[in-house]
């Protein structure tokens, strides 16, 4: 039993320092099998297996009396089952895409309006829609633009300020 112990704990090592070290054993085998393997040669996946082949061995070893063959069968049925959770676990996590973070370049062409009235050639402050969330930027403009009017952006001159133009209907 303790040496179903002591590969269950060494698992559990293995899992802490994969925290660190990901990627290592993927990237020497990586190449070797042409990615027949991709993702299941991960320390995490390693260390769950290697976890519960000895927790499982030991759990049965410690409850039942049918030996240490039966209970490595147990405990490598118990680690294939926990590599595979992990693996496929790490699969999805690793296709999470969240959106794109937006740029400044994203503003030019939007619409708004002015909240600070724009002198000539000066700075005012218009509202933007940004992400879906309205976003109050400084406004350049060559013409003077007063409060309310509707502008539209043709430059991002910064990640703060724009330069816009008032629509004309």
């Amino acid at each position: 039993m303790t040496f179903f112990l002591g590969l269950g704990i060494a698992g559990i090592a293995l899992l802490a320092l994969s925290l660190i070290f990901d990627g290592i054993l993927e990237g020497l085998f990586g190449g070797v099998l042409d990615g027949l393997l991709d993702g299941f040669l991960s320390l995490p996946v390693i260390a769950g297996f290697l976890s519960m082949l000895g927790f499982g061995g030991a759990i049965v070893l410690g409850t039942t009396g049918l030996g240490a063959v039966a209970a490595t069968a147990a405990g490598v049925a118990a680690g294939i089952a926990a590599a595979w959770v992990t693996w496929k676990l790490s699969r999805a996590l690793m296709r999470d895409q969240t959106t794109p973070t937006p740029r400044e370049d994203d503003l030019i062409g939007t619409s708004g309006s002015v909240v600070t009235p724009i002198p000539a050639g000066g700075y005012g402050e218009v509202l933007l829609r940004l992400a879906g969330q309205t976003v109050k930027f400084a406004a350049k403009s060559p013409q003077p633009v007063e409060r309310g009017a509707e502008i539209w952006v043709e430059a991002a001159l910064s990640t703060t300020s724009v330069q816009v133009r008032p629509v004309e209907r």
